[in-house]
């Protein structure tokens, strides 16, 4: 579900002094997404926000979560918005999330 691997490496990338404010704009910015996918999804818009769900996912090692997106990018960027499975992206984040945030990887944010 979560690519450690990779979760260290932004660590290294970016610093461990900087690393919680990294993730804590991620979270910011993925939380804004997909509250708006769970109230008011737009089907037209559907691509381009789970092109930036993705995006943000694999820079964070959120793998699962980052390949559910990537499918219904696909899925609307073909003309099937209507069959990417919106209740289940947000489910495999929120695990993600939750995950993430339980490991300790990250002391400054909650």
């Amino acid at each position: 579900m979560i690519d450690w691997e990779r979760v260290n490496q932004l660590r290294d990338e970016v610093g461990h002094e900087d690393f919680a404010e990294v993730v804590e704009l991620f979270l910011e910015e993925v939380e804004e997404v997909t509250k708006r996918l769970a109230t008011n999804p737009d089907p037209a818009r559907l691509g381009d926000d789970l092109h930036f769900l993705k995006g943000s996912a694999l820079n964070l090692g959120f793998e699962d979560f980052g390949t559910l997106c990537q499918y219904g990018e696909k899925l609307a960027a073909n003309g099937r918005a209507d069959e990417v499975m919106v209740p289940q992206i947000l489910a495999i984040y929120q695990e993600s999330r939750r995950m993430f945030l339980e490991s300790g990887e990250v002391k400054a944010v909650a």
